[in-house]
């Protein structure tokens, strides 16, 4: 058997033969007694039940035994790398996802037709859906199957997942003239654009080749009663947030004062679901650079800090994937701290909501003199030294020694809380020694820093 090993001139596995035997004749043994005695106890009433105890000790010795002596070839074990995600199974057709993560085709193709805009593992709304091949690994795969004497995945196709192409297109041009007909239920209209949306590349590009299409879209929905009617605002949103995660749609959505407007509306006023696609929906449109100040200037950044504050925690990542990436344009973080985005974004760091994100817009923002002044009115250092100490990201502790560096250049009297913590806890010392390389650095300035601090004192 293939996945058997037995080395033949192994020691281990001799000794092992040589026990086998020694049962396998005591067993024929003791079966041989137990058929004797029980003949002797017809005559003479023997017990035999210490015999046939005997027998199955020696029988199940000799399972145990040949169990042992049979391991799994470790080598026939499918590396991680090469397993499907979705599947957990060796991949045929490895394609790359706009997250950089590596699946099977044919499952993530039925992922997408399923309606899902997001990655399956990180739960990231894909800024495209475009799969591109894995080259490297497909070759890894083969070679590995051909190297165990296994035969290679074959490309598979899943014949269950539908690709709408030529006539088979939907025609989504009527569909928006039905909606704009009051005759029709908008409702039931704008529920199978949004399904068409999210299963047909078709619609999505539709969009953008078409200068009517998303004002036709919107045109059910006014500004200032956007959520009048609830089920129709959550089916147009989500339509528009499927809309915007082709590249080629970004610049046209952005650029569009109506479905921004509806937007940060609709973060304000709507379904839980309505206000998380709506952020979803910023931060997919400021992956184009020029949207960032578009939005920044729309009003959506209080909104979305807002949002923050929500239970859902789906709701909170979106916020604030589209605060983090319309806050790496210099300009709109100085409105996102005046709106009190620090505040908010301690507050829920505390309380242990989406450590990781919100300390990645923490970080971002402390690059602005009034970030440092909100920080320092919220006393954040005891926070920032607690995640150093007790977090297990590491890209979070090199965030939070990142902030502590520019708190200490802002006012060197918080030199005194990073001695005390490192009486007490060496914090700073451990970080410099097991930290990703940028925090070692900034760990070791603060350590030397400290060092000099303690000097003078001793020499004054």
């Amino acid at each position: 058997m293939a996945d058997e090993v037995v080395m033949e001139n192994d020691p281990s596995s001799i000794a092992a033969e040589k026990k086998t035997v020694e049962l396998k004749n005591k067993l024929q043994r003791l079966v041989k007694a137990i058929v004797d005695e029980e003949e002797v106890e017809d005559k003479e009433g023997n017990d035999t039940d210490k015999v046939e105890d005997k027998a199955l000790r020696v029988l199940n010795s000799l399972k145990d035994l040949k169990l042992k002596n049979y391991s799994y070839d470790d080598s026939l074990a499918v590396p991680e790398v090469f397993k499907c995600p979705i599947t957990r199974e060796l991949m045929g057709d490895p394609v790359v996802l706009a997250t950089g993560l590596t699946y099977d085709r044919p499952f993530i193709e039925r992922w997408f037709c399923e309606g899902h805009i997001t990655c399956p593992q990180t739960q990231q709304v894909l800024s495209h859906t475009g799969l591109t091949p894995n080259y490297l690994v497909r070759k890894l795969i083969y070679q590995w199957c051909i190297e165990r004497g296994i035969e290679p995945p074959k490309v598979c196709q899943d014949n269950d997942v539908i690709v709408l192409r030529g006539d088979d297109k939907p025609d989504i041009k009527s569909l928006l003239e039905k909606l704009s007909m009051l005759e029709y239920d908008q409702n039931e209209t704008a529920k199978e654009i949004r399904s068409l949306s999210r299963k047909s590349p078709f619609t999505r590009e539709f969009f953008g080749k078409s200068t009517e299409a998303i004002t036709k879209l919107l045109g059910p929905l006014t500004p200032g009663e956007a959520d009048r009617n609830p089920d129709l605002q959550e089916n147009i949103i989500e339509t528009l947030l499927n809309v915007s995660i082709v590249d080629q749609n970004k610049k046209l959505v952005g650029e569009n004062t109506l479905a921004i407007t509806l937007l940060v509306e609709s973060m304000q006023c709507g379904t839980i679901r309505t206000k998380g696609n709506a952020a979803a929906a910023f931060s997919t449109l400021a992956d184009h650079d020029s949207n960032k100040i578009i939005i920044g200037n729309s009003g959506a950044i209080k909104p979305l800090i807002n949002l923050l504050e929500e239970e859902d925690q789906c709701v909170v990542k979106d916020a604030a994937c589209a605060l983090f990436n319309i806050c790496t344009c210099h300009e709109i973080k100085q409105k996102a701290i005046k709106e009190g985005a620090v505040p908010v974004l301690v507050k829920r760091i505390q309380e242990d909501v989406m450590v990781e994100p919100l300390f990645s817009i923490l970080a971002l923002l402390s690059a602005h003199q009034l970030a440092v002044d909100e920080m320092n009115k919220v006393n954040v250092m005891p926070l920032l030294l607690s995640i150093i100490r007790q977090n297990t990201c590491e890209k979070t502790k090199e965030n939070s020694i990142s902030i502590i560096q520019i708190l200490l250049n802002n006012d060197r009297r918080k030199m005194r809380a990073i001695n005390v913590e490192e009486a007490n806890h060496g914090t700073i010392t451990k970080l410099s020694q097991t930290g990703t390389s940028r925090a070692r650095r900034k760990a070791a300035g603060i350590l030397e820093r400290l060092k000099k601090g303690a000097f003078i004192t001793h020499t004054a």
